[in-house]
């Protein structure tokens, strides 16, 4: 089971610039270390993260990064953005062998 945190800032007033944080769970292994075997253990990365907001008139980008194996094991990521529309916020992780995760949460703008 895949654990992802979160954070968005609760109420953000219009215009503001928040910033919101990601962490999700994954071993980021590079294909470079031996296991206990002595064998080379198979490459498990995470390649791409992407955040959208949805405000209802389909989805617009905010942030997106790709990920390299210099990238720690359970990657976090923080990023700014200006909060002038509300919307819900859809994050995903595409990694190798065919790992893929979402996760969403609402941008609530007074």
């Amino acid at each position: 089971m895949v654990r992802a945190l979160i954070h968005v800032p609760k109420q953000p007033r219009r215009g503001d610039v928040i910033e919101i944080r990601a962490l999700i769970e994954h071993p980021m292994e590079t294909g470079y270390r031996a296991g206990s075997d002595g064998q080379l253990l198979a490459h498990d990365l995470i390649r791409w993260f992407n955040c959208s907001l949805d405000s209802g008139n389909g989805k617009e980008l905010v942030f997106s990064a790709q990920l390299f194996p210099a990238i720690a094991a359970n990657p976090y990521l923080a990023f700014h953005l200006r909060a002038n529309k509300e919307g819900t916020l859809h994050f995903s992780w595409e990694g190798d062998h065919g790992f893929r995760h979402t996760e969403t949460a609402p941008l609530r703008v007074v």
